[in-house]
């Protein structure tokens, strides 16, 4: 009789369990390039490029220190919890990893608001209280709102609304993990 399927044994991540995962730099960062390449991928290319991005430089301006820290990291933490989630396959003894086709199929955007900066659901919110007072304004025939036709006014919010969808989407490409040649918010937790 086959066992029931777990959420550790289903093909799909939880929530909670990406959460947790991306809660670590070093994490986000594998995630990162691991989304952006085509099957198994050395340990040590991947701890090159996570050394490069922690450190804000290119690969050839790391250090064997640097490289070195990161590999024993991935290879010893990082990796294995990546492994035991089913986000990555990690073989410890061919040093390879590479994305399962669960992660694969997940977008994972990261919205980093760094300080004095509005966040997109703040700004809607307000964008929308905004225009909710201004059909009430329109209905009631409130001056100088009504020396332009209703229409005009219904008009004018679902252009705001558009462009600021327009703008939100081009800006969520860049935070979008994987999609991208460096990683969104490479300054953070290690």
């Amino acid at each position: 009789m086959p066992e029931p399927e777990t959420e550790e044994s289903s093909s799909s991540i939880s929530r909670d369990t990406m959460y947790k995962m991306l809660a670590n730099q070093r994490r986000r960062y594998t995630i990162h390039y691991l989304k952006e390449q085509d099957g198994t991928v050395p340990l040590g290319l991947l701890a090159e490029q996570v050394s490069a991005w922690e450190h804000d430089t290119s690969l050839d301006q790391i250090t064997s220190n640097q490289r070195k820290a990161v590999y024993t990291a991935l290879q010893q933490r990082h990796l294995p919890k990546l492994d035991d989630a089913g986000i990555v396959n990690f073989d410890k003894r061919a040093g390879t990893v590479e994305a399962t086709d669960s992660l694969q199929t997940i977008d994972i955007y990261a919205e980093v608001v760094e300080e004095g900066e509005f966040p997109w659901s703040q700004y809607y919110l307000g964008l929308s209280t905004i225009t909710l007072a201004l059909m009430v304004a329109v209905w009631a025939n409130a001056y100088p709102l009504a020396a332009l036709p209703d229409i005009a006014w219904g008009i004018f919010c679902a252009v705001s609304f558009t462009v600021s969808a327009i703008v939100h989407v081009f800006v969520t490409r860049e935070m979008k993990l994987g999609s991208t040649p460096e990683p969104p918010g490479k300054h953070g937790d290690q």
